[in-house]
């Protein structure tokens, strides 16, 4: 297909400074599209987008009732958040239920992206640590459903978690399991890369990424067990926005305000999906960075 459409214009002193391509896929529960713009067909690296679908398995083993994992907890595993206070705690508090600590985590350390929490921890003399990564929570929702995975095997959960990011590891097929049954793309054709938080990420055509998220706002196309764990991790994140993003960011916003008639996650390089679970639609945008 030729190249995707010109979707926003940035302007200085009322002229055109910059011009920035992308592509839009609307798709309803069924999978008809109902509006699409530019190559939705094109394979795409979702990256952070699809946090929500990535914590399917969390809920839906029976993991999220083990450990007794709160909203903000469950919320906190679909977000990339800020690093403020409350996102530390909560991703703490998480792996404290199962029993273990922030050393087991995988994702690297960076400061948080507040910089007014940056500006507190460098006067304190405070430097950041894994919790303070923006997918602090996602991972320690890898963390409790490898735990789980290593009770019913009878392994030490600590030495059954390390390597949890590879992707022949049990929790990661875990995950990439929930990701194909979701949006239907294939592991063994698809462009794979590594995530900024070093687990690995799926170039997945964009019409199936809008599909996956439909059928999450749904349940529609989904096992009754992901369906179910979908419309709870939908409910947490409606009941704790603020765990998703943090302070000024524009996802907590939109859901503060509309609660849960919108399901939003931005991702890397432009990606962007919304689900609206009312009308059964999921939105999905990537746009390409900026050119003169």
């Amino acid at each position: 297909m030729g190249a995707n459409p010109i979707l926003v214009e940035a302007l200085r002193g009322g002229h055109v400074e910059s011009r920035h391509r992308g592509a839009v896929a609307v798709i309803d529960a069924d999978g008809r599209v109902v509006a699409a713009l530019g190559d939705v067909e094109r394979p795409v690296f979702p990256r952070s987008a699809v946090k929500l679908l990535q914590a399917l398995p969390l809920v839906a083993s029976g993991a999220a009732d083990r450990f007794g994992l709160a909203d903000d907890e469950l919320a906190l595993a679909c977000a990339s958040h800020n690093g403020e206070p409350a996102h530390v705690a909560a991703a703490r508090s998480m792996l404290a239920k199962c029993g273990l600590d922030a050393d087991v985590l995988e994702c690297g350390a960076h400061w948080p992206t507040r910089d007014t929490v940056q500006r507190a921890m460098a006067a304190a003399g405070e430097t950041p640590g894994a919790l303070h990564n923006n997918c602090s929570g996602k991972h320690a929702g890898f963390v409790c459903l490898g735990c789980l995975l290593a009770a019913a095997r009878g392994d030490d959960p600590r030495a059954f978690v390390r390597g949890y990011v590879r992707p022949d590891h049990p929790v990661m097929r875990e995950v990439t399991a929930a990701l194909q049954a979701a949006t239907g793309f294939d592991p063994a054709t698809a462009p794979c890369g590594t995530d900024g938080c070093s687990i690995p990420t799926w170039g997945i055509a964009l019409r199936r990424l809008a599909l996956g998220f439909a059928r999450v706002a749904t349940g529609h196309g989904l096992s009754a067990a992901h369906a179910a764990a979908a419309r709870r991790l939908r409910r947490a994140v409606a009941a704790a926005p603020f765990m998703v993003g943090g302070t000024d960011r524009f996802d907590t916003r939109v859901m503060q305000r509309l609660g849960e008639r919108v399901c939003c996650k931005v991702g890397a390089e432009g990606v962007y999906g919304a689900a609206l679970p009312e009308l059964g639609l999921r939105r999905a945008r990537p746009r390409s960075r900026w050119r003169r």
